[in-house]
């Protein structure tokens, strides 16, 4: 499900300077809270209701395929946002791969070593990879009596998944201030709960790779625990 070219209710952008310091928090510096969690952005959305039923398997539908067809979707679309903030996303502006004050993350090699990355190099490496994935035939076969890899293809969806929630996280915690002066947090926001939905529906979604410490959720995962108490994520007891 696309959600551009709608027209949602905008929520009032912030005045004043777009300077990380100054725009990513609001109230005293000691006890700093992220924009994307302050009301009205939080729940800024181009609609309203649960998530969940734009995500189930239509009939008659391969899951491999609706699975297959939302990754590219995704990618698509987030792709979009990112070209529209990467300018913001630069060596000096983004040194580390982060999504918190606790939670970075690290690129792993071909050599399977853990290294760290600045925020545009591992989002550019993320992008390039998918976008090899999707153009192989053996991995997401479009032709037809081509089929999926039962085995492989669920791993490698869950390996793009994860990288994906990443460059979301990122984005939420570094360029926020650049999604409100671009107006652009119904649509952000529509996008990132569609993509929880799905993740969860289809298990793709590892909660800790979200929260952070399950103790003490970080970033977006207090984003994902005020929409799931919401019943934006899933239907409440009783909804058929």
């Amino acid at each position: 499900m696309s959600f551009f070219g709608r027209r949602p209710k905008r929520s009032p952008t912030p005045t004043g300077s777009l300077s990380r310091q100054n725009s990513l928090t609001e109230g005293d510096a000691a006890n700093a809270k992220p924009l994307y969690l302050c009301s009205p952005f939080a729940d800024a959305a181009l609609v309203n209701g649960n998530f969940k039923t734009i995500v189930m398997l239509p009939k008659y539908v391969d899951v491999m395929e609706w699975v297959a067809v939302n990754i590219h979707d995704f990618y698509t679309n987030l792709n979009e946002f990112y070209g529209c903030i990467a300018e913001c996303c630069t060596q000096s502006s983004c040194p580390t791969m982060s999504a918190g004050s606790s939670l970075n993350y690290l690129w792993t090699t071909p050599e399977r070593k853990q290294v760290s990355l600045s925020a545009p190099t591992y989002i550019d490496s993320v992008m390039s990879s998918v976008q090899n994935l999707l153009e192989d035939e053996s991995v997401f076969p479009t032709k037809s009596g081509q089929e999926f890899h039962k085995e492989s293809f669920p791993v490698t969806v869950k390996h793009i998944y994860r990288q994906f929630l990443r460059i979301f996280a990122h984005i939420y915690h570094a360029h926020f201030p650049q999604i409100l002066h671009l107006r652009a947090e119904p649509h952000f926001n529509s996008l990132f709960a569609h993509f929880l939905a799905f993740g969860r529906e289809y298990q793709l979604l590892d909660e800790k790779d979200i929260r952070g410490d399950p103790n003490a959720p970080v970033g977006v995962g207090l984003l994902w625990e005020r929409w799931k108490s919401s019943g934006k994520l899933e239907k409440g007891a009783g909804e058929a």
